[in-house]
């Protein structure tokens, strides 16, 4: 019979930010070892369960003993089990007698075992029913493996009653073992498994008996005042602040509210003040030290700026909440209070005067300091700048001051609001406003869908705030290894790409690695990495245009052409998308790869096309059309129509299909070949000015 299985372990208060990891891995774990016991129904479905003193999984269709198995065991080589008589060997009797103990038989006879080829060769195999796993030792043995393989951040030893020592993330009381209401007879970290658990902390007092599985997460909320899943208690969460914040917007990051979920078993959402004074203080600052200290929840108005109100979710449920309300609100006040006088302080000192001190602060040993950074920064951003017609002024000057606020007070105190503190001061400063942009927006974009730079100045500093990082970190070794990226070069990469493409920008790629690897000249330990580096760019590339939707065949036919400049791929993109679906496309992508073959193989020199030598009717015909659609094809690429130039070429395929039909390429008179070669490279040259078309090809 089959019925819910109910696992609970009872601990003191686990790490808030690995509560939800251990959540699901403990219920997964269970789910696959009673799984791979066949100890589940089909289907079976579990709901895990976590709060901050425990882990828990309900599982449905949970058999109390496993179907038996019909199991085939290969014994032995007939060789080796056999002897020239065809009489059993002391091997064959050993093996036997092995077998019989694993089975729980009192003997196997020789007799009873088949004979049958396996491979090459004959062996004897051994039928017999292997009884289904009871529940509780399949049970036992997927709740060792589940506990051992948790992803426990830091392990803890702690002692039990009786004097053993326990390794757990926490110290563990209870432990629910229920099989519908039945009791199955496991025990984990020291523990017996009952069917009694405890409440709220506060809420409920004494032992509460869970009678039925399936009860569980009833009988802990109405006896228990808690909310055993994670995910429901972290909509109730939800759902009660923005009930309280009515007309106002929650500041509401996922990663603050689960960790505020992990803090509570039975939330309650309370409404509290502070004083208007502390609205003079930039918003980002204390909406951060409320964030980050007391695990608050800031309100914004309509139109995005700070409440005096905030919220707090508490753990206790009470019908006068006002000491609560005023505790908080202590609590927070020498909070805000810090963050005005570190703001106050700042403001005493102009950014500008910070820059100096960069010269003391280890960037990287073997790339120099900070201030010799910044001096990079300056002398890339002044000709990136140059490059795009900018103002090369505001950008030497965004990039001398865009790492200047890392010496604030604030930012020492919140590292989360470099560049943005550099915005706040360099207004502060009277610089000018792009200026002051760039100074936060240089780290844009900071992850995928971050939004680019709103700025000239600011994009100019963002590439080479990226650019010199990637040819920097990458020429002194430090490149990307399987998913250990602890420089965020993918990030600065992907960064680069979203400008490029994005904004777009009419830069060439090369000279902008070039330009980068211009500022290390100098610095013994730099090698020179800006090919390999363009090729970790086009791979990001790669990963980026296959994330809009392309396919993997039209992504190759773009980038493996190595683009000088990114602005126009996605137009590229689109013209090779619509190509794909012409009738022409197939064929065309087929002989330009045949062609590419071809060219491949020539070992000699291409040469120009003598229309003299053009004998055969196809390759005449070949050779005027390409000619004829050259003006047109030349005419849609210089506007940037790639989809009219691509469009065009597929009136080539009738022509290109007769040549390879009729005319041999390699002629054996050396004359015609190189002739034909030629024809075949100058319709190659202009086939693949859009995309290499041969990658299209299947």
């Amino acid at each position: 019979m089959s019925d819910s299985l109910l696992i609970e372990l009872l601990t003191e208060e686990l790490p808030p930010k690995a509560l939800a990891k251990l959540g699901d891995a403990f219920a997964q774990g269970l789910v696959a070892g009673l799984q791979s016991r066949d100890l589940l129904e089909p289907g079976a479905r579990h709901t895990p369960f976590a709060t901050p003193r425990r882990l828990a999984v309900l599982i449905d269709g949970v058999r109390a003993v496993a179907p038996d198995k019909a199991m085939r065991e290969k014994v032995l080589p007939v060789s080796v089990a056999l002897d020239a008589d065809g009489q059993p060997t002391a091997p064959l009797h050993k093996k036997l007698a092995a077998l019989a103990a694993n089975t729980g038989v009192a003997a196997i006879d020789p007799q009873t075992l088949e004979r049958a080829q396996d491979g090459k060769a004959e062996a004897l195999f051994y039928r017999y029913t292997a009884r289904g796993t009871a529940l509780a030792d399949g049970l036992q043995a997927a709740l060792d493996d589940t506990l051992g393989k948790l992803p426990i951040p830091k392990v803890m030893t702690y002692q039990r009653p009786d004097g053993a020592s326990v390794n757990f993330v926490r110290p563990a009381h209870r432990l629910i073992a229920l099989h519908g209401a039945s009791v199955v007879p496991v025990t984990a970290l020291g523990l017996q498994a009952g069917n009694v658990t405890r409440g709220h902390r506060f809420l409920s007092s004494g032992d509460i008996i869970i009678p039925q599985a399936n009860a569980y997460a009833d009988v802990l909320r109405a006896e228990g005042k808690v909310i055993a899943s994670y995910a429901e208690r972290r909509d109730t969460i939800r759902a009660a602040l923005l009930a309280q914040a009515g007309a106002d917007t929650v500041v509401m990051p996922d990663s603050l509210l689960d960790e505020v979920n992990s803090l509570v078993e039975y939330p309650v959402v309370y409404a509290c003040h502070f004083e208007e004074a502390f609205l003079r203080v930039p918003q980002e600052c204390l909406i951060l030290t409320m964030q980050t200290n007391q695990k608050y929840f800031a309100l914004t108005d309509a139109a995005g700026q700070l409440r005096n109100r905030f919220l707090i979710v508490s753990n206790i449920e009470t019908a006068t909440p006002e000491a609560i309300i005023e505790g908080n609100e202590r609590v927070v006040r020498p909070r805000l209070a810090d963050a005005q006088f570190f703001f106050e302080q700042d403001k005493k000192k102009p950014l500008a005067a910070r820059v100096p001190l960069l010269d003391k602060v280890v960037y990287h040993n073997k790339l120099g300091s900070q201030g010799q950074r910044v001096a990079r920064l300056q002398q890339l951003a002044t000709g990136i700048a140059a490059l795009l017609g900018a103002d090369a002024t505001l950008a030497a000057r965004g990039a001398e001051l865009a790492k200047a606020d890392l010496l604030t007070d604030m930012v020492g105190e919140f590292p989360e609001l470099q560049g943005t503190m550099g915005t706040y001061y360099a207004r502060h400063d009277g610089e000018p406003e792009d200026v002051a942009l760039a100074c936060s927006e240089h780290y844009q974009p900071r992850f995928a869908g971050d939004a680019l730079p709103s700025t000239v100045t600011g994009t100019v500093v963002a590439l080479a705030d990226k650019l010199e990082t990637l040819v920097g970190i990458w020429g002194i070794g430090l490149q990307p290894t399987g998913d250990k990226d602890p420089f965020a070069l993918r990030r600065h990469a992907l960064g680069v790409i979203r400008m490029l493409v994005e904004k777009p920008l009419p830069l060439s790629v090369p000279q902008l690695l070039a330009h980068a690897e211009a500022t290390f000249n100098g610095i013994a330990a730099y090698k020179s990495s800006s090919a390999e580096v363009r090729d970790f760019i086009d791979d990001r590339l790669r990963g980026y245009l296959k994330d809009k939707g392309y396919s993997t065949q039209q992504v190759e036919a773009v980038v493996s052409l190595q683009l000088e400049t990114l602005d126009d791929v996605v137009q590229r993109l689109d013209a090779v998308q619509a190509f794909a679906t012409l009738p022409e496309a197939e064929a065309l992508a087929a002989a330009n790869k045949r062609i590419t073959n071809i060219l491949r193989k020539n070992e000699t020199a291409v040469g120009a096309i003598q229309p003299a030598l053009l004998q055969e009717a196809a390759e005449r015909t070949l050779h005027d059309a390409v000619e004829q659609v050259r003006p047109t094809v030349e005419a849609a690429l210089a506007r940037g129509d790639f989809k009219a130039a691509l469009l065009e070429l597929a009136q080539l395929r009738d022509a290109v299909d007769s040549f390879f039909n009729d005319v041999m390429v390699m002629a054996e008179d050396p004359a015609l070949r190189a002739n034909r070669i030629a024809l075949l490279s100058s319709l190659h040259a202009l086939m693949n000015r859009v995309a290499d078309l041969s990658k299209l090809a299947g």
